[in-house]
C-alpha cells in the first residue's frame, strides 16, 4: 500500500527537480520515488555503520582482527 507524504524543497530544488520531469516527460513523483528508494540503502548503511562506528569506539561493540578471523576460518592452512 503506498503512503502518501508530503515534503517541502528549497525554490532551486524545485525548478531542478521540475526542469528534469519537463525534459524527460516523467512526473517529479517518479524522481522522487526514485531518489527514495535508491537513496534509502545509502542511508541505512551510513546511519547504521555511524551507530556501530560510535559503539565500537566506546568499547561496546565486539571487534576482531583480520588474521583472528582468517586463522578462526582456516584460511590460512
Amino acid at each position: 500500500m503506498a503512503l502518501p507524504t508530503s515534503i517541502r524543497l528549497g525554490a532551486e530544488t524545485e525548478a531542478r527537480l521540475s526542469f528534469l520531469a519537463a525534459q524527460t516527460g516523467r512526473s517529479k513523483a517518479y524522481y522522487l520515488r526514485e531518489l527514495i528508494e535508491n537513496g534509502l540503502a545509502d542511508l541505512e548503511d551510513y546511519y547504521l555503520a555511524a551507530g556501530v562506528l560510535e559503539r565500537v569506539r566506546k568499547g561496546r561493540e565486539q571487534v576482531h582482527s583480520a588474521a583472528d578471523v582468517r586463522a578462526e576460518l582456516g584460511l590460512d592452512d
